[in-house]
């Protein structure tokens, strides 16, 4: 499918809610340019009555005439032209702001996997491009194509009245001027394509190195950096300037057809006067109009390749829209049931992809509503992979996950999350406002309840020593705080949601010692009537869970209590052992 087939529809697809505008604007410009190809024809009568006149006084009535008309012709082609920029302004304002939400949804249909291998900066760039895409086909079809046509039909129709020789030759000088540009437009598709992916390079590098600017200061490599970006940005370079030279080549063989066109209809004109065939007001005429065509045929020229750039660039958007994500919902969802959340792992079968290996295998694994389950086990053992199939940021390969006996994947995603407080090792924050931070889970809470949660988070404590206190920005990504600050908000964040079944993917991990005794006795109080799965790389966290399970190669090793487990002398045993040592012992 070429790209122009391929991006036209996603557009088409908001600017029909506004056709009437849309196509309007394209009347209103059309009368507007057309009105003004009458003007020179009245002109060219003024040229040839001041030439044939012997007394001026004999013809001033007529050449008051014909000023009147050049006046009305020139006040009806303001007027339409202001009308065609109301509707494009209207149409234009709706249209963008459709497509950045529009945009914005299909981003995020796509699946954690998606979005754990894409960079943010490319999105950006990409979406960016979509949009601004819009923007650059909309003026070229208006101001390019459709005015510059007019122009040309109506010019051409104009000098086929008065001079068929000369309007013939305008006509197939114009067919082969068009042919031989849309031959370069399709010529350039790859140096645009080239040009699109240096320039995504480029924004998703700049991106990166910014994500992760304390590792680039911790590791003193900031020259390093500096010649990787430099490195991509030469290639970006090269991408534009094989782009320019390419434009520069076709700019030379369209500015040759332009002086043939000037020279040679200016000659055959000029040899159609001395023979008097033509006036000297239909020289003037036939001078302005070789203007116009000029000019509206040499724009037209570097329009059709900006318009070829500008849907080359939105391609790369369009790919991204029908990437099939990798979690769907079901076409037919279930009305959600989940209520008190038992969960079920049957015969599960888990890999992240074809050629990967397999993680679980026949994994089973039940808990009931209310039990408190934490997970142990060496990295890579599955510990967080349990928590993905639960939350469906992956798919299992064979059996099912089930939540009160519904099948997970039979409902929306949506309502699945809905029905699970998620406290993840990494505390992302938005760059907002505490308030709106901690709420995120609850966006009604009274102030009153975003104080109860954080104090029960114990982040209270050093939100109060801020200056704006609950109203503090945080920076992006939470980058104002700490480590163990940022991680108080989560905490703070999960006690506002009510949901039968809670997730704690070592949520404990970026705070100290002492801090984590008090976030447990806050936890003791917010797994209360929840069934609790907590995945531990600190065991002290877990000693009181009504059951610990050891994951090893994706099976489940040991099955106990803390003491049963220690009874044991295994897997659980050797590792509390060498943790014992390192963490407060109770």
């Amino acid at each position: 499918m070429s790209p122009f087939r391929k991006v036209v529809p996603y557009y088409w697809l908001h600017i029909k809610k506004y056709k009437w505008t849309f196509f309007f604007m394209f009347i209103a410009y059309g009368t507007g340019v057309l009105v003004q190809q009458l003007v020179p024809l009245y002109y060219r009568s003024v040229i040839d009555v001041i030439t044939h006149a012997d007394v001026p006084e004999t013809v001033a009535a007529k050449l008051m005439y014909l000023l009147l008309a050049i006046a009305l012709f020139t006040l009806l082609h303001e007027i339409f032209y202001r009308i065609g920029d109301y509707c494009i302004r209207r149409t234009h304002g709706e249209v963008t702001r459709a497509l950045s939400n529009y945009a914005f949804s299909k981003i995020q249909e796509h699946s954690y996997r998606f979005f754990s291998e894409t960079f943010a900066g490319s999105l950006v760039a990409k979406t960016r491009r979509f949009i601004q895409g819009y923007d650059a086909i909309q003026d070229q079809l208006v101001f390019a194509f459709w005015l510059t046509g007019i122009q040309l039909v109506s010019i051409l129709t104009v000098l086929f009245f008065i001079t068929p020789l000369i309007a013939i030759i305008f006509f197939f000088w114009c067919i082969v001027y068009l042919i031989l540009t849309v031959y370069f437009v399709k010529k350039r598709t790859s140096y645009d394509f080239a040009e699109a992916a240096a320039d995504t390079a480029v924004t998703s590098r700049i991106s990166d190195v910014l994500a992760n600017v304390l590792n680039i200061k911790m590791f003193a490599a900031r020259t390093r950096e500096e010649n990787t970006f430099n490195d991509t940005t030469t290639i970006q370079m090269r991408a534009r300037n094989d782009a320019w030279k390419f434009d520069n080549l076709q700019f030379a063989v369209q500015g040759l057809f332009m002086a043939a066109l000037q020279v040679g209809g200016m000659y055959i004109a000029v040899r159609l006067w001395m023979t008097g065939t033509l006036s000297n007001g239909t020289i003037v005429l036939i001078q302005t109009y070789l203007a116009t065509i000029f000019g509206s045929i040499w724009g037209l020229g570097r329009s059709i390749s900006h318009f070829g750039k500008s849907i080359s660039y939105a391609v790369e958007m369009v790919d991204v829209f029908e990437k099939i994500p990798d979690i769907l919902d079901p076409e037919k969802p279930e009305k959600n049931r989940i209520t008190v959340g038992a969960v079920s792992f049957k015969n599960v079968t888990f890999l992240y992809g074809e050629n990967s290996a397999t993680i679980f295998k026949n994994f089973s694994l039940d808990i009931p509503s209310g039990q408190r389950v934490g997970i142990v086990g060496h990295s890579g053992a599955g510990k967080s992979t349990i928590t993905k199939m639960l939350l469906r940021f992956a798919d299992i390969t064979e059996g099912a996950v089930t939540i009160d006996g519904q099948d997970v994947r039979s409902i929306t995603q949506d309502d699945l999350r809905s029905a699970i407080t998620y406290v993840p090792q990494d505390p992302l924050l938005f760059h907002r406002t505490l308030r709106e931070n901690i709420s995120y889970a609850k966006p009604d809470a009274t102030t009153s309840e975003i104080i109860d949660a954080a104090k029960r988070a114990h982040a209270h404590e050093f939100i109060s020593t801020f200056a704006e206190q609950y109203e503090t920005l945080v920076g992006e990504r939470g980058v104002k705080l700490s480590g163990g600050e940022r991680q108080r908000v989560v905490i703070a964040r999960a006690f506002l949601k009510k949901a039968p079944i809670l997730v704690l993917d070592e949520a404990t991990s970026s705070l100290d010692s002492i801090s984590e005794q008090y976030i447990q006795e806050s936890f003791n109080q917010l797994m209360e009537g929840k069934t609790t799965i907590v995945i531990a790389h600190r065991l002290s966290t877990i000693q009181k869970m009504d059951r610990i399970l050891v994951i090893e190669h994706g099976t489940i090793a040991e099955d106990g209590t803390h003491a049963e487990l220690l009874a044991k002398k295994g897997i659980y045993n050797s590792l509390w052992s060498h943790q014992a040592g390192g963490f407060i012992e109770e």
